[in-house]
């Protein structure tokens, strides 16, 4: 069913030269913009110090789930789908394991993170730009769909462990909010 899914997105791609480069674009470029996003909202006036303190969960988040994709591809090695013939590939091809997709985790850690802190306008804008990236990892053909949704779930627990572990105005918040 992985392979299947995989291969009816990626179906689309070499139709349109426009689309396919619109995709590789929100590939190579989609998490850079929303860490600028998320950067630019330090400076909210609305509710300033809660949203900072979103602002530093979205980091710490992208951070920890990109660590924990570390640790599972030191244990999981699963092909790129363009190596075993489910998809056509766009863009040049990866060095390393597809499981899990650090785009789907960095971007759905910021999501969970802004999330948790029931910013739902902040949320839904961001939630935007992850689907069009996870779903343009799958278009470029470097992305089985499970790889992507093992990002995402890579990325709440991350964002998770973070609420747990990171409370809003404790000292721990208020250094980090003074120093940045």
């Amino acid at each position: 069913m992985d392979a299947a899914v995989t291969h009816w997105i990626n179906a689309a791609a070499g139709i349109s030269t426009l689309l396919d480069r619109t995709m590789i674009a929100i590939s190579q470029i989609g998490v850079p913009l929303m860490v600028i996003a998320v950067a630019l909202q330090w400076w909210s006036r609305a509710d300033r110090n809660h949203v900072r303190y979103a602002c530093l969960s979205a980091g710490l988040s992208f951070l920890l789930g990109l660590g924990i994709n570390q640790v599972i591809l030191l244990f999981v090695h699963r092909i790129r789908p363009y190596d075993a013939g489910v998809t056509h590939l766009l863009i040049a091809p990866s060095a390393d394991w597809s499981f899990p997709s650090d785009h789907a985790t960095a971007s759905m850690a910021i999501v969970a993170a802004f999330a948790m802190q029931a910013l739902p306008r902040r949320t839904l804008a961001l939630f935007a730009m992850a689907l069009l990236i996870c779903w343009s990892r799958l278009h470029i053909g470097i992305h089985y769909a499970g790889d992507v949704l093992g990002g995402a779930a890579t990325g709440l627990i991350a964002a998770l462990a973070v609420r747990l572990g990171y409370r809003e105005n404790s000292r721990l918040d208020a250094l980090v909010t003074k120093i940045l």
